[in-house]
């Protein structure tokens, strides 16, 4: 199966004031977040991507820019709102240092499964909206570009963190314990067994996530069985 690269934007003017940004227009990248986009691009140097999908959201297309303009066969992204940041009603524009000191903040850390955003949506609905759309998406592109495409979603924090909490088996009311920094790259493969959570907010290069050659030698274990052992690595 395809593997997907959850993108996280960069880091925004709402991050670096502590403000929680939610769908407020005209949220754009800061500079730190505008050099971070820049960077993404050596960063993916040869990866094949066949396929971009964003949030709506102005700080996720920010973020592709320059990956875009540097590989214009890609054109452009399509666009999931499925993909988009949580809905948090009222928390929308707040300070962080504020919302800490609203009861309801202690149900979003311990208990997520049953936090719902006042005037928003739970998180149990964020988890079944951005699940469902890197699932679907992954199966679109596998029919359209084969089992070893590779596909990059660009998006928001804790809609990262809803998707690996679902490849890892995790309860949502775990899913506080992943953190995903501003343009790092989660990757996850899907198989018909299970996902594979492949990096995880990783900073660096990724060209070890090129489509592995075939290997001489050997019976290639089943799609989806886990290497006993350790992998090999590519």
């Amino acid at each position: 199966m395809p593997t997907l690269l959850l993108v996280r934007h960069g880091r925004s003017t709402a991050n670096s004031e502590g403000i929680l940004a939610g769908w407020t227009p005209g949220v754009e990248l800061d500079e730190a977040g505008r050099e971070q986009a820049a960077g993404l691009v050596g960063r993916l140097d040869g990866v094949p991507l066949a396929k971009v999908v964003s949030s709506p959201l102005e700080r996720c297309r920010q973020t592709l820019e320059p990956l875009l303009a540097a590989r214009p066969e890609l054109g452009e992204p399509a666009v999931d709102e499925r993909f988009g940041e949580c809905h948090y009603g009222e928390w929308t524009g707040r300070k962080l240092g504020e919302l800490a000191k609203e009861p309801l903040w202690r149900t979003v850390q311990d208990h997520a499964s049953a936090a719902a955003f006042p005037g928003g949506e739970s998180l149990r609905a964020l988890s079944h909206r951005t699940v469902a759309a890197a699932r679907e998406w992954d199966e679109k592109v596998a029919a359209e570009h084969g089992a070893d495409a590779v596909w990059l979603a660009c998006t928001h924090g804790d809609v990262i963190k809803a998707i690996v909490a679902d490849a890892l088996g995790l309860h949502l009311d775990h899913f506080q314990r992943i953190n995903v920094d501003p343009c790092t790259v989660t990757a996850i493969r899907y198989t018909p067994l299970r996902p594979f959570l492949l990096r995880m907010g990783d900073t660096g290069t990724l060209t070890g996530l090129r489509p592995a050659p075939a290997r001489e030698g050997g019976e290639p274990v089943a799609e989806g069985d886990a290497a006993v052992g350790g992998s090999t690595g590519r």
